[in-house]
């Protein structure tokens, strides 16, 4: 209260000795301090006779803004204002790297403790020779990777095809033809090995098919950028800069144009870079870094898990119902983690370590896929290499031949359904309507979590028991396992 009254004593007397006119005055800058023209001595343009005063001497508050000022507690008496908790939604608050460092540490220690008991109740389970032998059953007969080297017969075929179209020695409809004939035979042919060859193991007829899945999209590719310089160079009659989809923000001292792109190194560039859409030029990066290679290399490497699952045979062959969902659950939250070890390994350490060791630019291999609010978000964006071959190859070409958006979406669906798993696509389909019907924001973003960690087992439960029945139950019928 003395200082409150102190003050407004100042103020007062501060007040009396002012020497008002009531007019406006205009303010002058002299000596970088501001002055106002009073009258007392001196005359102003029009003639009045002024005075000047600093602005410090006039008062700087009306009589209610000093009413306010005393009757409003100073900065050091208020320490409270309007906002919100941090946890709450309506705060904005968006970084919880501290919580997400704590869910690793719980993550790891629950695990070390789970790794201990099992480790100090049953042993090492984990056999290295059982390991080698989910790829090789034999040493001398590796029939995986064998397929694996045939898929060179159908690079160089479209390469050969390319170069006869480039010169014009292939009509288009012949090359389209030659095109169609080698990519029907890239997905069959591999297809047709495996179900016939008993002697491939699951991981490696698995990796083999996969390989030629990419291969297949790859050339597909391929063909089609081909073209589109074809009829581009025939339209201008110029050389094309590299990319068609979308343009380079790279400089680089060397730009390849058609037909110069058709190259056996230029295919083979593109077989082995972490893309599946072709580009005549792609975005490359400066150098190679040693040390990032390195560390993707050690993650490649140490990222790898072998699920024990074998206690789960038994109630699915007796199709027990209750002791199904147990194993199920028990299965969950394991084969969960090592999807989640997988995606890191191939999409983020081993997709960069190609990348880096080919000094390819794009490094956008997958985008946040984690926040996802609904199923359909989900497939758009953990695989962005797929989805943009989808969105260039398919979808785009579907518009522009007349067919609506809603039918094009349903025939990349299907597509994609027919290169992954259509009977876990087909749990997906009401799975993303439901959500994307009824649920939005953080409830959404947890069905999709929801559906990755139980629909993923069910799926590879129904996978491993189609293989332990064909070949274990059929094997111990027989006298012994094949």
């Amino acid at each position: 209260i003395g200082d409150i009254m102190e003050e407004t004593g100042a103020l007062i007397r501060k007040r009396r000795a002012t020497i008002s006119t009531g007019k406006c005055v205009p303010l002058k800058q002299v000596n970088g301090r501001s002055e106002v023209d009073e009258s007392v001595n001196g005359r102003s343009d029009s003639g009045n006779i002024v005075t000047k005063r600093n602005v410090s001497d006039l008062p700087s508050t009306t009589s209610k803004e000093r009413k306010k000022r005393i009757n409003v507690p100073s900065d050091r008496q208020s320490c409270h204002r309007l906002q919100e908790s941090l946890l709450s939604s309506a705060s904005g608050y968006r970084n919880y790297r501290g919580v997400l460092n704590w869910c690793v540490v719980m993550l790891v220690l629950s695990n070390a403790r789970l790794f201990l008991e099992n480790l100090l109740k049953y042993g090492i389970l984990v056999d290295p020779i059982q390991v080698v032998s989910l790829f090789i059953k034999d040493p001398y007969n590796m029939p995986a990777a064998c397929l694996v080297i045939v898929s060179n017969v159908f690079i160089v075929a479209a390469l050969y095809t390319e170069r006869r179209l480039s010169v014009g020695c292939f009509s288009e409809r012949v090359g389209l033809l030659v095109h169609s004939i080698n990519l029907s035979v890239t997905l069959c042919f591999p297809v047709t090995i495996v179900l016939m060859l008993k002697s491939i193991t699951p991981v490696g007829g698995a990796s083999a098919l996969g390989v030629y899945t990419v291969l297949f999209l790859k050339l597909y590719s391929y063909k089609d950028v081909n073209k589109w310089c074809r009829e581009m160079s025939h339209a201008k009659a110029r050389s094309l800069a590299r990319s068609l989809s979308c343009k380079s923000s790279v400089s680089t001292d060397y730009q390849v144009s058609y037909p110069g792109n058709v190259t056996l190194r230029d295919l083979y560039y593109f077989v082995f870079a972490p893309t599946l859409c072709y580009e005549l030029n792609f975005p490359r990066s400066p150098r190679i870094r040693m040390s990032f290679l390195l560390r993707r290399l050690f993650e490649m490497v140490s990222s790898w898990m072998i699920p024990i699952i074998q206690s789960s045979m038994k109630p699915l062959e007796d199709m027990d119902l209750p002791m199904m969902m147990e194993r199920l659950l028990r299965l969950a939250v394991p084969n969960h983690l090592l999807w989640l070890i997988f995606f890191y390994w191939f999409f983020h350490s081993s997709l960069n370590f190609i990348a880096e060791l080919l000094q390819f630019g794009d490094r956008e291999f997958y985008r946040d896929w984690w926040n996802s609010e609904t199923i359909t978000y989900f497939w758009q964006n953990w695989n962005i290499p797929v989805h943009k071959w989808c969105l260039r190859h398919f979808y785009k070409p579907l518009l522009k031949s007349g067919v609506s958006k809603w039918l094009g979406q349903s025939a990349v669906f299907l597509a994609s359904a027919f290169f992954h798993e259509v009977r876990f696509l087909g749990l997906q389909l009401p799975l993303a309507w439901f959500v994307a019907r009824f649920l939005r924001g953080n409830y959404g973003n947890a069905a999709v979590w929801l559906s990755l960690i139980i629909g993923q087992p069910i799926a590879v439960l129904m996978y491993v028991h189609d293989y332990y029945v064909l070949h274990y139950r059929e094997g111990s019928a027989g006298g012994g396992p094949e």
